[in-house]
């Protein structure tokens, strides 16, 4: 059997997740990577868009994170975002709602950086309203 990677994903107010798993596939901004144990060591931006955590060959968990930070070691995984809602929690009123707070956010915003970020957010929570 395969050696997990311990795991956490952690929010500002508390840590949501916490177990050893056999691999975590995170929304890079450079796209969607796994980590497995022995992982090569890396700091990598995460964009908004769906973490699974897999055990035993299929995705256990599937949360909807939105952004923010991976640390990943040989034996440890981190991700640290903002927010973070279990798929299968997400209502299509919350959906709508947080479509309308990141159009909102997009019009106010004047950096490019914050403008591709928000962007990002809103491509991915269209697609999960619709999916909803």
């Amino acid at each position: 059997m395969a050696e997990k990677i311990a795991f956490e994903l952690v929010s500002p107010d508390r840590l949501l997740v916490s177990e050893a798993v056999d691999m975590v596939v995170i929304p890079g901004t450079e796209g969607d990577f796994g980590v497995l144990h022995g992982h090569q060591p890396l700091v990598a931006l995460v964009r908004p868009g769906i973490l699974e955590i897999e055990n035993e060959g299929a995705a256990t968990r599937r949360i909807f994170v939105s952004g923010g930070f991976a640390e990943v070691t040989n034996d440890r995984c981190a991700v640290l975002t903002e927010d973070a809602v279990p798929v299968e929690d997400l209502k299509r009123a919350d959906l709508e709602q947080r479509i309308k707070d990141a159009e909102e956010a997009l019009a106010a915003t004047a950096s490019d950086a914050d403008r591709t970020l928000i962007e990002a957010r809103l491509t991915t929570l269209r697609d999960l309203a619709q999916a909803a």
